[in-house]
């Protein structure tokens, strides 16, 4: 009996530590099913995080400003073109935005030079023009205008450029063109232009883009001479005179035999030295520049008039701000017969002058321009040339079709051109060859095929054309280092300057040309209309697109 209850006593433990070993096993397997399911769930957790991450760091990628190199020159050439910030000025712009913008490495000066050089280049090179009629596969008469101007010397050199207008711009636009309304047809650089210079360098271009409907120019002798040479040699265009520069003749021819011209203008000048760094300094009078000075001289007569206004007739004590400014007047109070008399003229000619330049010259703005110049004596030789100079238009305006419209009659835009160009993205010293090679890029709208059409030009492009080219910048880098060295090749004038022109394309492919030899029967006998070709000799124009010559 004891026997068998202690073999039960000892059964039942160790069935216990039996059950109490596999009851362990099971606890051990489910703990370690269970930190087996906890590590996927944290690997998994883990890699969606990253997943995230990725996610969110492509998609801000993908945001971010700058994508691509092509959007990256799109925004350097606005600035320069439409901020007219300088190439040192945007590439620190673009450090300080880099980490923004998403910019591995900020484009230095050198490189955005570069782009705008070669967009200038791509702006010219490919440029079809206005669409042009087309006689037996030679362009001959394109709808647009002309603006053409030679520069002031800049250095060595004298920049002659021409742009081109839509002949009906006043048809849907109300206000004056401006540089995105024209588009730079051709620029080129020399020591000084004649007009039969400007005459043979117009045929090369006549020759790839059709002449223009008509030449809008200034009074020039050369640009008047070169228009002559050009209808000599059958590519006869209306000539349009720019009504600024008729102005300013006009007023000049009556007002320089002034008997109190001179005296008004050293009175001016002495007056300007007299009230600079004084406590009257904001009385000084604007600044007008010695030439082309009657484009301008209306200002100073009017600051001449507002200023004798503060200094009224009567007794003043000896050191009163009017004795003083009356000092430094010397003798403008002696010329107010002429500031009356001038201003009676050039009020109502600038008057008319913005009107046209805004509107065009039509019938409208000629009956408006009338009713402007009637206070000027009807005898008067400047109410007399602007009337003889609106009618003489109208008439131009008429045979080009613009009588409703509005024939535009201002060169401002050219004037603009010039200034932009001398004023951003040149050293201190004028190179006419550098500004010249940029100009081209200021004209025109700025899209978002920039970048395009920068890339589309290569390297190795620009290099061959600035390389013919008399660069200062290298000179000053080889010679002024290393005295004794006045005699290296470099210091010799070069012969070659600047010179771009639209590339020639094939006639045959091109579609802004309107072959209206299709139109006719040409058969002996037709009853149709028989055109005449004009008779251009074969290789009388050269049609290199750009040129150091």
């Amino acid at each position: 009996m004891c026997y068998e209850q202690t073999f039960k006593g000892k059964k039942s433990r160790s069935d216990w530590k039996n059950k109490s070993t596999e009851r362990a096993s099971i606890i051990r397997y489910q703990n370690a099913q269970l930190k087996r399911i906890k590590d996927e769930r944290e690997k998994y957790k883990s890699q969606f995080k990253q997943a995230q991450r990725e996610l969110e760091e492509e998609r801000k990628k993908n945001n971010l400003p700058v994508s691509n190199k092509e959007t990256l020159i799109f925004i350097s050439l606005r600035l320069f073109l439409v901020g007219h910030i300088g190439f040192r000025g945007i590439s620190r712009v673009f450090e300080i935005l880099q980490k923004y913008l998403g910019i591995t490495r900020a484009p230095c000066a050198q490189t955005i030079i570069n782009w705008v050089t070669r967009y200038s280049l791509s702006k010219i090179w490919n440029y079809s023009g206005i669409p042009s009629i087309c006689l037996d596969g030679s362009r001959f008469t394109n709808g647009g205008i002309w603006i053409m101007d030679t520069s002031i010397a800049l250095g060595s050199g004298k920049i002659l450029t021409v742009l081109e207008l839509k002949l009906n711009h006043f048809e849907n636009n109300k206000v004056a063109p401006t540089l995105e309304d024209i588009n730079c047809v051709a620029v080129s650089v020399a020591k000084s232009w004649t007009g039969e210079g400007i005459a043979n360098f117009l045929e090369q271009v006549i020759h790839i883009t059709g002449k223009p409907s008509a030449y809008l120019k200034d009074g020039g002798r050369d640009l008047m001479k070169a228009v002559r040479l050009l209808n000599e040699r059958g590519f006869s265009s209306l000539s349009i005179d720019d009504i600024s520069h008729v102005v300013a003749n006009l007023l000049r021819n009556e007002y320089t035999k002034h008997p109190l011209y001179d005296v008004f203008i050293s009175a001016c000048g002495q007056a300007s030295k007299n009230l600079k760094q004084t406590m009257l300094a904001f009385f000084a009078p604007p600044q007008v520049s010695t030439k082309a000075r009657f484009m301008n001289i209306h200002r100073l007569v009017k600051w001449a008039q507002i200023v004798l206004k503060h200094s009224p007739a009567g007794a003043v004590s000896k050191n009163s701000p009017v004795a003083k400014l009356r000092k430094s007047l010397g003798k403008l109070p002696e010329c107010k017969s002429f500031i009356n008399r001038f201003l009676r003229d050039a009020i109502p000619l600038l008057k008319s002058q913005e009107i046209i330049k805004s509107k065009g010259l039509n019938m409208e703005t000629y009956q408006q321009c009338k009713e402007l110049i009637e206070m000027i004596p009807q005898r008067s030789p400047v109410r007399i040339g602007f009337t003889v100079w609106m009618e003489k238009q109208l008439v131009v305006s008429a045979s080009l079709g613009l009588g409703n419209i509005g024939m535009p009659v201002s060169s401002d835009n050219i004037e603009s051109l010039f200034a932009l160009g001398k004023t951003h993205g040149i050293g201190e010293i004028k190179d006419a060859d550098r500004i010249a090679l940029r100009l081209p890029a200021f004209c025109g709208k700025l899209t978002e095929d920039a970048g395009k059409m920068v890339m589309s030009i290569t390297v190795n492009k620009q290099l061959e054309i600035e390389k013919q080219l008399l660069s200062l910048t290298r000179q000053r880098r080889k010679i002024l280092p290393h005295p004794g060295s006045l005699t290296d090749s470099l210091l010799i004038e070069s012969n070659s300057s600047l010179s771009l022109i639209p590339m020639p394309k094939n006639d045959q492919n091109s579609e802004n040309i309107i072959d209206i030899t299709e139109l006719y029967d040409q058969k002996v006998g037709s009853n149709n209309k028989v055109i005449k070709i004009p008779d251009i000799p074969n290789g009388i124009i050269n049609c290199s697109y750009a040129t150091a010559s």
